[in-house]
């Protein structure tokens, strides 16, 4: 009889591990509900898809890496078109905002700097904080006197590289060929801080694998904003309350965490000078930060703190990071990049 009932128990547990494999419907081809659209043409251009424009130019918050448009800020749009229950089109539009909204090539563009916000176009509040900032390998580092006869280190005919030599003299800065540069000569303790923008010198001393701090700030901080038509209201409610969820339910600050190793925090640290040297009048002025390499490197697993994805992936199509280099932006609603020309 105990023989009997230990054959029964054991088949009644194989038949549920069955019934688990299979699932309760049979299958195992389970895919979550989509989520019903909340904006539709003419708020948007196309039906089910949210067109989003990037600058490719502008690693880390978009850039080329294996032949698609890749970065935080494709991962932020395709968190935003998934609470919006649409899918994702990544278009290159450069540095010409206004226009690919005029146009009507996009509906939204994202990594717009607030200090060089035109008058052309709607722009939510910042989503991610930027401004030159100064890296030490400690947080206990201080803030450097004008006077104290501290070194740095910034890549060659940049804002930054301008920031240190007016604030602390040319003798002290060292000129590099490169962030990548800047930060070796950071951690050879050659220098004793880099200047570089927040965003892209915390994505190159990641890359390096550098824990590095932002104990200064070399001009007061602005932040990257999204950028609507003026005359798109509705779109600019939505797309406005879908970011801002982003920002207040830590999406962003996972993302920021997947590409940077950190959340970028500017607030409360000393700006040192204001900035007005840098102002760009006549295209004299030097040029922005660039990041270690030349596109915009895929962080790897281990860098993605196990929960990267909750920013990139689109529930209702592919993730928005792996984009393809169809920039048609067809109706079946495949998310699409197009290739930096």
């Amino acid at each position: 009889m105990r023989r009997r009932i230990l054959v029964m128990v054991a088949a009644a547990a194989l038949a549920c591990m069955g019934l688990m494999l299979c699932g309760c419907n049979g299958s195992n081809n389970y895919q979550p509900p989509l989520k019903e659209a909340t904006v539709a043409p003419p708020v948007i251009g196309e039906e089910g898809t949210l067109r989003v424009g990037v600058n490719t130019e502008n690693p880390p918050l978009a850039g080329m890496g294996s032949g698609k448009i890749i970065g935080i800020d494709v991962d932020i749009a395709a968190a935003m078109a998934d609470s919006l229950g649409l899918k994702v089109s990544i278009v290159d539009v450069g540095s010409d905002a206004a226009a690919a909204i005029a146009e009507g090539k996009v509906d939204v563009v994202m990594g717009i700097d607030a200090a060089n916000a035109e008058a052309d176009y709607w722009t939510s509040p910042s989503y991610l904080p930027t401004g030159i900032a100064l890296f030490a390998l400690s947080p206990d580092a201080g803030v450097p006197a004008p006077d104290s006869g501290a070194t740095f280190a910034a890549q060659v005919s940049s804002k930054s590289a301008w920031a240190v030599s007016n604030e602390f003299g040319q003798d002290a800065l060292t000129s590099t060929n490169s962030l990548s540069d800047a930060f070796a000569a950071l951690q050879a303790g050659t220098v004793q801080y880099v200047a570089a923008d927040a965003i892209i010198g915390l994505y190159a001393a990641h890359g390096q694998g550098l824990d590095v701090s932002v104990v200064a700030m070399l001009m007061k901080p602005s932040g990257y904003c999204m950028a609507v038509s003026a005359e798109n209201a509705d779109l600019q409610q939505a797309a406005g309350d879908a970011l801002a969820n982003l920002v207040s339910n830590g999406t962003i600050d996972v993302i920021e965490r997947k590409w940077l190793g950190a959340s970028v925090a500017l607030d409360g640290l000393q700006v040192i000078g204001d900035g007005s040297a840098l102002t760009d009048e006549g295209g004299d002025a030097a040029a922005d930060d660039q990041a270690a390499s030349d596109g915009t490197d895929e962080p790897s697993s281990s860098e993605a703190d196990g929960s990267g994805d909750s920013g990139s992936d689109s529930g209702n199509g592919d993730s928005g990071s792996d984009s393809s280099d169809d920039s048609s932006g067809d109706s079946d609603g495949d998310n699409s990049s197009e290739d930096e020309e």
